[in-house]
């Protein structure tokens, strides 16, 4: 079977179009001219109306017949079988070259300087942020971010041939899971690495966390002498394995000893005031921790020779992006908010700014836990992450569908495990059950966040016109 480049197909069919990194990819490559299909499931995906926008086509269900004659190029996504998938094992038979999504965006990177942002919690944020900056900048940057949007872009995923960066997130977990266990960001070769944070997660690949801090510190070791590591040291993870490499680096946090320390923050009116070196910012979305993710995306513009002015621009023109501490309406004065939180530090984290951004006001957390390896083996620190919410609402655990057994865990039981640390919870099943004691129990002036790595976000409309 002949290898063909991405950037020089001319009809990729993409399988699981609608998964996040997969849409952004799309993105790109329609952006070169490249036609573009695919194929996914039925079920409403936040990528949706993202394809839509931009003219993007895809088919219901994976059939060997969706390999069009003239396709060139597969790219599939580790979900829905993978390298098994029927549309990928039919184009295996026509002598049709197949990538991984991971193979083919270290592909796309190829030729550019790659800024790539990876840990736990904070990288879809963060690399938002910077391509943000850098187009802000005018440096006309290339992106695949896996989101639905990122607001004042307009789009996920871009390629600009004008411009010399390409960012994207480096994402620790399998190829292919089951069949190619090893890191996505196997493929990656960054010029500019920015580490937030370092968790335990993935529980299925990474059985200890000594495993996956060490494919981390692989990764770091890969920066090229005239790159740079950009490392948060308010994580003492992050922290450690800064001092088991000799890659060059630059630190930034809250904590002392930051090379960027982050000072005289002030919340209110709607934004997030602070200084980083000599440079007073704005930023227009709730968080210290996405101060924290704003302050990586300076270093990196200041690493690659942005203005300071641009810099202040870039921070104060990030709006957010789907699914990432997102506002998506109001009611009634009951303000929702929804988050892709699905790690105990994310919720802690997107509990924290929105109490912060509303310290008056009654906050509910509606979450929904994602897969039981990660509920069980996380258990007692979910259940200890929502002492800044004022009621817990826990829904039905949203399984992987690589996931057969259910490990003995549920979420009647994390909801009893919670109330051990909190006065207010109740297990609402699923998303009608929620939505109808959502709408009888919220109160004016109440906050509501939906948190979740599975399909809450689903709920929204018929939230919002019932409450």
């Amino acid at each position: 079977m002949t290898s063909i480049s991405p950037l020089h197909a001319k009809h990729i069919h993409f399988v699981g179009i609608k998964g996040v990194g997969m849409t952004a990819l799309a993105l790109c490559a329609k952006d070169l001219g490249i036609r573009v299909t695919g194929s996914d499931l039925e079920e409403v995906f936040v990528t949706d109306e993202t394809l839509k926008k931009h003219g993007v086509p895809w088919v219901t269900g994976f059939h060997p017949v969706n390999i069009e004659a003239d396709v060139d190029l597969v790219i599939t996504t580790g979900a829905h079988g993978g390298l098994n998938n029927p549309e990928v094992i039919a184009a295996r038979d026509k002598g049709i070259p197949v990538l991984t999504h991971a193979e083919a965006l270290g592909e796309f990177t190829r030729g550019k300087d790659l800024i790539t942002v990876a840990g736990v919690g904070g990288k879809t944020t963060t690399a938002s942020m910077v391509s943000t900056l850098l187009s802000v900048a005018g440096r006309h940057p290339s992106f695949a971010v896996g989101v639905g949007d990122i607001k004042v872009l307009g789009t996920p995923g871009r390629y600009d041939k004008e411009g010399r960066e390409f960012v994207t997130e480096a994402d620790e977990f399998a190829i292919s899971p089951g069949i190619d266990n090893r890191p996505r960001f196997t493929y990656q070769k960054p010029k500019v690495l920015i580490i937030p944070n370092i968790e335990h997660d993935h529980p299925d690949i990474y059985p200890t966390f000594e495993d996956a801090k060490r494919v981390f510190l692989e990764f770091i070791n890969r920066v090229p002498k005239d790159g740079l590591l950009i490392a948060c040291i308010d994580n003492a993870n992050v922290r450690k394995l800064t001092k088991q490499t000799h890659v060059p680096v630059q630190t930034y946090g809250f904590s002392e000893g930051a090379d960027y320390r982050i000072e005289k923050l002030e919340v209110g009116g709607g934004k997030l005031d602070f200084e980083v070196g000599s440079g007073r910012y704005t930023l227009k979305v709730p968080g210290r921790f996405n101060v924290l993710n704003a302050t990586a995306a300076i270093v990196a513009g200041e690493f690659l020779g942005v203005t300071k002015s641009d810099l202040v621009k870039g921070v104060e023109a990030y709006t957010g992006c789907k699914r990432r501490i997102e506002k998506v309406g109001e009611v009634k004065g009951i303000t929702v908010w929804d988050d892709y939180a699905h790690h105990p530090k994310e919720l802690q984290a997107v509990l924290s700014a929105l109490r912060d951004w509303y310290p008056q006001r009654r906050l509910v957390a509606v979450f929904q836990p994602h897969t039981y390896s990660r509920t069980k083996a996380l258990f007692g620190d979910f259940a200890k992450a929502f002492g800044k919410a004022d009621e817990v609402v826990i829904m039905d655990i949203y399984a992987s569908a690589r996931e057969t057994d259910t490990l003995d865990v549920d979420s009647r039981k994390l909801a009893e495990e919670i109330k051990k640390y909190h006065d207010k919870v109740v297990y609402t099943e699923g998303q009608e059950k929620t939505v109808e004691y959502l709408a009888k129990n919220l109160q004016k002036g109440d906050v509501i966040v939906t948190l979740g790595a599975g399909d809450i976000f689903h709920m929204h409309k018929d939230l919002l016109g019932q409450i």
